[in-house]
C-alpha cells in the first residue's frame, strides 16, 4: 500500500484515462482541485467547480473516473465515466451514447404546421402505451423536431455501456443501455436493458457512480430528493429490486409492500426510494488480487481477479439458496472464502469488518454445478469466465453465432407454454439433445420433471456459464435429481458421448455459422440427425434457409420454418437496438422423423 494514497490515486499508470482528468492531476494543489475522505476512508477528487473526478477505495484503488465538459448553456455536463468492476475490468458509460431516431411524414395530417413538441410527445406516449408524463422525462424539445416540409424526427436518447479492453475508449465494445439520466441532476432511477450482455459487477458500479453524484447534488439540501424508477419500456425486477435497495431505501404509499409494487410495470414508478444509510463500499486489494464489498460493518462479497469461475463468494446470512455453494466469512482477522469444502484464507483489506458466526456453517447444497461436465471441467480463464456475456453491435453489423441463440431459444420457451402442440413435445420428452446452443442451454430446459439432457458445447465459458444458471434453477427448486440426468459434453471430444446417449425424444440444433457454406459439413448434420432422432422424435433447428431441402433428403418432415428475423423475440431486441442484423438467411425449422 502507498504512503501517500492521495499522491497514489492521482499518479498511478491506469487509475486516469481522461486527458481533461490527467491535467487536472498533474497541478492538482495549484488548480483549486480538492479531496474529501469519506468517514468509510474512501477518497472523491473534485474540480475546481465541485464536480467529482475520481472516486477511490482508502487506498487510492479506483472506483470510477468521470469526464466533464461545458455544454452549449454553460452548464457541466457528463460526457463519459469508467467504472472499475470487482475484477479489474473497465466498464465505460457514455450519457446520450446511443440515439435512435424515427421519423414521420405529418405533412398529410390537416394543420400540421400547428403541431407542437408536446403533441409529438402524446403520439409517443399512445404509441409506448405510457403516460405522458413518463415520456417527458426521455424526450426533451431539442429531441423533438419538425422541419418545414412536416417531416417529424424524434430521437430516443439512451446511456451506453462500453467493454473497454485496455481501459480506454480506444477500444470500447458496445455492452448495453439505458434511459438517459440528469446526471448534473439525478432525479430518477434507471434499469439497463439488455441485461444478459452486463459484465458481471456493472449493476453495482454503476449505482456507486450514482449514488456518489447524488450525494454530491444533496449534501447542501435540506432533504435529499426522492427518486422514482423510470423507463420506457419499464422493466421491474426483483433483481433491479436488490441492486435499488442496496444504495437506495424503499417506501410504498400508505405503508403498502414496496417490492410488490414496485414488480407491476404500471405502478412501479410509484415507490419512492431515499438514500439507505449504509450503502455498499469497496476495498481492493491487487497483491491478493480481491475485492472485498463492506456494507455497515459486515463483509458482503468477495471477488477474486483470477477465478476461473467467474463468481464472487457471498456472505451466507439471510440467504435462502448460497449461490454456487460459495461463501465467506471471518475467522481470526482472516477473510475465508469457501466454495463447498474448500476454503481459502486471504487478508483483510479492511479492518473492523465482521460475519456473523453462522456464516461459518452455511449449508452445502448435494450437487456441485461442476458434475454435469462429463469430461471434467473445461479450462477457463478468469477473464474468459468472468466475460461470458452476448454482445450485440449498437449499429447494422452482423449479430454473432452465440448472441443469436436467444432470439430462437426464449421464442421456442414462450411458443411452448403459448401451443398445446409444441408443449407436448417438449414435456413428453424424456432424451433431450441440445447441440451448440452454448449460450441458451439452460433456456432449453424443461423444469418440470426430471429427464435426460445432453448439452454438446464449442464455447466453453458459456457452458460453464450456463452449467452455474442450471445449477441456481435446481437450487431455487430445491430439485437435485434435475441436474443429476444432465451432462455436458465438447463438441470435439475423442469419443462423442452425445451420440451413445441416443435416440433422442427432441433436439434443438444450432447449426456452427462456419459451416453455413459448406455443403459437406450441412449433410453432416442432417445426416447425423436422421441417425440421433428416434421414430416419431422432433427437431428445432437453426440454420440457413437452404437446410430445407437436406432435411428432406434425410426423410425429415419440416412441420414449418420462419425466419429468425421475423420471431417476436428479435423484433422486440429491434425496438432497442433499431439497426440490429442477424446472419442472412439464418432460419428456424421444425422436423419430425
Amino acid at each position: 500500500m502507498s504512503s501517500d494514497p492521495i499522491a497514489f490515486a492521482l499518479r498511478a499508470p491506469g487509475h486516469l484515462a481522461f486527458p481533461s482528468n490527467q491535467d487536472l492531476a498533474d497541478r492538482f494543489d495549484s488548480s483549486g482541485g480538492r479531496v474529501e475522505r469519506q468517514p468509510t476512508g474512501h477518497l472523491v477528487f473534485y474540480r475546481p467547480d465541485g464536480r467529482r473526478f475520481l472516486a477511490t477505495d482508502p487506498a487510492g484503488h479506483p472506483l470510477h473516473e468521470c469526464e466533464w465538459e461545458t455544454d452549449r448553456h454553460g452548464r457541466a455536463a457528463l460526457i463519459r465515466a469508467r467504472l472499475h468492476l470487482d475484477w479489474g475490468q473497465w466498464v465505460g458509460l457514455k450519457p446520450g451514447g446511443l440515439v435512435n431516431q424515427t421519423t414521420l411524414n405529418l405533412a398529410t395530417k390537416p394543420g400540421w404546421q400547428r403541431i407542437t413538441p408536446d403533441d409529438l410527445r402524446a403520439m409517443a406516449a399512445q404509441a409506448l402505451r405510457v403516460p405522458i408524463d413518463e415520456v417527458r422525462w426521455f424526450y426533451r424539445d431539442e429531441d423533438l423536431s419538425i422541419d418545414a416540409k412536416g417531416l417529424a424526427t424524434i430521437r430516443h436518447r439512451k446511456d451506453a455501456f462500453y467493454a473497454l479492453e485496455d481501459g480506454g475508449f480506444d477500444r470500447a465494445r458496445f455492452l448495453s443501455c439505458m434511459g438517459a439520466m440528469h446526471w448534473d441532476h439525478i432525479d430518477f432511477l434507471p434499469v439497463v436493458e439488455l441485461f444478459k450482455s452486463l459484465l458481471p459487477g456493472t449493476g453495482s458500479a454503476a449505482f456507486e457512480l450514482i449514488r456518489g453524484l447524488y450525494d454530491d447534488q444533496n449534501h447542501t439540501q435540506p432533504a435529499p430528493r426522492p427518486l422514482r424508477y423510470r423507463g420506457i419500456p419499464t422493466y421491474p425486477s426483483e433483481a433491479a429490486f436488490r441492486l435499488f435497495s442496496s444504495f437506495f431505501t424503499p417506501q410504498a404509499p400508505g405503508g403498502g409492500n414496496p417490492l410488490t409494487l414496485f414488480m407491476d410495470p404500471t405502478r412501479a414508478h410509484q415507490v419512492t426510494w431515499l438514500p439507505a444509510a449504509d450503502p455498499p463500499v469497496r476495498y481492493f486489494d491487487p497483491d491478493q488480487g480481491l475485492c472485498l464489498t463492506v456494507q455497515g460493518s459486515a463483509a458482503q462479497k468477495a471477488t477474486l481477479a483470477q477465478d476461473r469461475a467467474g463468481l464472487s463468494y457471498f456472505n451466507p446470512t439471510g440467504r435462502r439458496v448460497m449461490p454456487l455453494d460459495r461463501s465467506l466469512h471471518i475467522s481470526g482477522g482472516r477473510l475465508i472464502v469457501r466454495d463447498r469444502t474448500v476454503e481459502t484464507a486471504l487478508s483483510m483489506p479492511v479492518p473492523s469488518v465482521s460475519t456473523p458466526a453462522e456464516a461459518r456453517t452455511a449449508p452445502i447444497s448435494p450437487m456441485d454445478w461442476r458434475t454435469v461436465f462429463a469430461q471434467g471441467l473445461p479450462l477457463v480463464s478468469p477473464d474468459e469466465a468472468y466475460g461470458a456475456v452476448l454482445f450485440y453491435p449498437e449499429d447494422d453489423r452482423e449479430i454473432g453465432e452465440l448472441a443469436a441463440q436467444p432470439f430462437v431459444a426464449d421464442y421456442l420457451q414462450d411458443l411452448g407454454e403459448q401451443d398445446r402442440e409444441v408443449g407436448a413435445i417438449m414435456s413428453r420428452a424424456e432424451r433431450v439433445l441440445i447441440d451448440h446452443g452454448d449460450a441458451v442451454i439452460s433456456t432449453c430446459v424443461l423444469f418440470d420433471r426430471p429427464r435426460d439432457y445432453v448439452a454438446r458445447f464449442r464455447y466453453a465459458a458459456y457452458a460453464q456459464r450456463q452449467a452455474q444458471q442450471l445449477w441456481t434453477q435446481c437450487a431455487e427448486v430445491r430439485r437435485w435429481d434435475w441436474l443429476e440426468r444432465t451432462l455436458f459434453v465438447p463438441a470435439d471430444a475423442a469419443q462423442d458421448v452425445s451420440t451413445g446417449q441416443a435416440p433422442y425424444d427432441l433436439v434443438y440444433q444450432w447449426v456452427p455459422y462456419d459451416g453455413f457454406g459448406s455443403l459437406s459439413v450441412l449433410t453432416a448434420i442432417t445426416t447425423l440427425l436422421r441417425r440421433i432422432v428416434r421414430a416419431g422424435g422432433h427437431a428445432f433447428l437453426v440454420g440457413p434457409s437452404g437446410l430445407r431441402d437436406l432435411l428432406a433428403k434425410q426423410r425429415l418432415e419440416v412441420c414449418w420454418e420462419e425466419p429468425v428475423e421475423q420471431l417476436p423475440t428479435f423484433r422486440m431486441h429491434r425496438t432497442i437496438l433499431p439497426q440490429a442484423r442477424l446472419k442472412t438467411g439464418l432460419t428456424l425449422f421444425h422436423a419430425r422423423l
